[in-house]
């Protein structure tokens, strides 16, 4: 059986933590490991996780360096097969999605897993803003803007160990690097499941304030830069596809 372990870093996440940690619990697939990383929170949140404590394989809470940091302490501390994400603020979209993952996996040939993620209102889960779709991979993906939803990308373990984790260079846009590194630069074998997997609150790091838009875009042209993708017209496709995630919605 697939063994699966989910990575949440957590950081004063106390309106949204119950949500994420019982969408992670109340998962079908018997063989879940829920890893949790918290950068010593001061609200809430440590009296929540300490409610759950029971639940966790891993539980560690300590300063960290940011979001990827936290990650990363997390993908070393996972004895999963396969490794995910799911932060404090998102929630799975059902209790089927571990079991679908697993699925795919049963295939020794795929290295990688994601879907689809809608947007939803931040105080709201049922208020969907965009619909975000994955679509299946190519060889020239990236050149066109594209990139998969993140929080539903899924590595086996033994890529990890082989590659690395996040680039903790990169202060917002780890996750693109690391994305793009695995699928086009180190060509891991990937799977697109086509259902929604994740449901992510809107105003997270990437797009919390201008300064914040304008650092995630310069780190975006490095990262490509760096991986021989592109450069700032590759950015403005990436950003000019965003658009049909208004449109483009899905009814559920």
């Amino acid at each position: 059986m697939i063994k699966i372990s989910i990575v949440t870093a957590v950081f004063n996440s106390q309106d949204t933590l119950v949500q994420a940690l019982t969408s992670i619990l109340s998962q079908s697939h018997p063989a879940v490991e829920m890893i949790v990383i918290d950068g010593v929170s001061t609200d809430g949140s440590l009296d929540i996780l300490e409610r759950y404590r029971q639940y966790f394989g891993v539980f560690i809470s300590e300063s960290d360096s940011g979001i990827y940091d936290a990650l990363n302490k997390g993908i070393k501390s996972a004895t999963g097969d396969v490794i995910g994400f799911l932060h404090a603020d998102d929630v799975l979209q059902n209790t089927e999605v571990l079991c679908k993952v697993a699925a795919a996996f049963s295939d020794p040939a795929v290295d990688a897993v994601y879907g689809d993620l809608v947007y939803v209102a931040r105080n709201n889960i049922k208020n969907e803003l965009r619909y975000w779709r994955g679509g299946i991979y190519d060889e020239k993906s990236f050149q066109r803007g594209w990139m998969p939803p993140h929080p539903t990308f899924y590595v086996r373990r033994s890529i990890f160990e082989r590659l690395g984790g996040f680039d903790t260079r990169y202060r917002i846009a780890a996750d693109y690097d690391l994305v793009l590194r695995f699928l086009a630069v180190e060509k891991i074998r990937s799977i697109y499941i086509p259902e929604i997997m994740v449901r992510m609150r809107v105003g997270g790091i990437s797009n919390q304030s201008l300064k914040s838009i304008v650092r995630k875009s310069l780190e975006d042209i490095v990262i490509l830069r760096r991986n021989n993708i592109g450069g700032v017209w590759t950015l403005l496709i990436k950003n000019i596809r965003k658009i049909n995630q208004f449109w483009r919605r899905k009814v559920l």
